[in-house]
């Protein structure tokens, strides 16, 4: 039995059994609260210590690796623009598009005053600052006080600093130093499959207080949340697919599709950007993009481009924002546009669970949105990850499609 159907498995079964509980034993129920919150609490406080090291040496590490791309040419060079371009178009699609979703189709109020009775220690990260205080505070007098204080959008911005500093520097020492970086990346990534490992105690735990206190609402909300960031997924991938093939690219829909299916059957099956390059190197040469070029920019894509991340993680920050009835200001929506573009750079290559938690938890806390709801919400990541990977694959496709009619590729046009 794989990790995340443990995990979703301990989500239902910590649900049904508070329910349980606070129906035929209310007595019962108050123990169980008592005994099972402080284990998720240290579950959900573990997570978040890994966030920090993480998103830093992931930016690190991702930039200089995106920087030794670059240097592969002018057509690397070019994909990588459009790629780190297209990040930032995604969030912005999310800022807009998760409001709208949710003002179509809104969380019940009955289901979300329950939840947020449930989550009773969910308090909000910071409070917003005002746009001038965020202007003003933007780069950080002292980036250790940044990381304590969870200020991600200072801390990412001094190690954006630091990051493009160590490109330029002598060539060995940037090797030695970036060699630091991966480190820290792994061992990151070490201790938080560990914590991974304990989710179906912590989720069952979580899950157990959740049931008990909002009773079968808990259920209904956790529908209405993957069908909503899911929806915010399909929309931001036809989006995006559909005019870069067509204007980019210049390329019917139909072909576009047909060519595009073999990847997407694997991206579906596997979860898996990585696990679908072959099948997507297939579906470029399909669509007239020469093999020197395919083989050169896919991999790019793959390593630092994943058009569906900053969309999604957006809108998981912003929909955790409605149900806790936190109001967002523009400055504020702007900041998290930002951070969820650039936080996706380093995440990509990581499995769904990690990624969810670290890309999430610094838009959450620039919003000043409670990250303790992302330890049920993991649970139930399965399917908007699909959808996640499907989106990626897709537009991975029609970016490399475009950089190779850009860079006067011999791609046939056909509309």
């Amino acid at each position: 039995m794989s990790q995340p159907t443990r995990i979703l498995l301990s989500l239902i079964a910590g649900l049904l059994g508070g329910i349980a509980l606070a129906a035929w034993t209310p007595s019962a129920a108050g123990t169980a609260i008592l005994l099972a919150q402080p284990v998720g609490t240290a579950w959900l406080n573990a997570l978040q210590m890994t966030v920090v090291p993480l998103v830093v040496s992931l930016l690190v590490t991702g930039v200089a690796a995106t920087a030794e791309a670059a240097r592969a040419g002018r057509i690397a060079a070019r994909a990588i623009l459009m790629f780190v371009s297209l990040l930032f178009v995604s969030a912005l699609a999310a800022a807009l598009l998760t409001p709208l979703f949710l003002d179509l189709v809104p969380l019940p109020a009955e289901a979300g005053a329950s939840l947020r009775a449930a989550l009773t220690g969910a308090a909000p990260v910071a409070q917003a600052p005002p746009i001038g205080d965020l202007l003003a505070h933007i780069v950080p007098t002292n980036a250790l006080a940044a990381a304590t204080a969870d200020a991600f959008l200072p801390l990412i911005i001094f190690t954006l600093i630091f990051a493009f500093a160590l490109t330029r520097i002598d060539a060995e020492r940037r090797r030695l130093l970036t060699t630091v970086f991966e480190a820290l990346r792994e061992t990151m990534l070490v201790v938080i499959n560990w914590v991974l490992w304990l989710a179906p105690l912590g989720v069952l735990a979580l899950a157990l207080v959740v049931g008990a206190r909002a009773g079968t609402a808990a259920f209904g909300a956790l529908v209405h949340y993957v069908v909503t960031v899911s929806a915010v997924g399909i929309a931001v991938s036809l989006l995006g697919a559909i005019p870069l093939a067509l204007l980019g690219a210049r390329i019917g829909i139909a072909r576009f599709a047909r060519a595009a299916l073999p990847a997407q059957a694997v991206a579906i099956s596997t979860q898996s950007s990585l696990a679908s390059l072959p099948a997507m190197l297939k579906g470029a040469g399909a669509l007239g993009v020469p093999v020197s070029t395919a083989g050169l920019t896919l991999p790019i894509a793959v390593a630092i481009f994943r058009w569906t991340g900053p969309a999604m993680n957006l809108a998981v920050a912003i929909y955790v924002a409605r149900w806790f009835g936190i109001a967002l200001t523009p400055g504020t929506m702007a900041a998290a546009v930002v951070v969820a573009a650039l936080t996706s750079l380093g995440s990509v290559s990581l499995p769904g669970q990690i990624s969810f938690v670290s890309a999430i938890a610094p838009i959450a806390a620039v919003l000043g949105v409670p990250i303790a709801p992302l330890g049920l919400l993991v649970a139930v990541e399965t399917i908007p990850d699909i959808f996640r990977t499907l989106g990626n694959v897709t537009m991975d496709l029609a970016a490399v499609a475009t950089v190779s009619r850009i860079s006067h590729d011999p791609l046939p046009e056909d509309i």
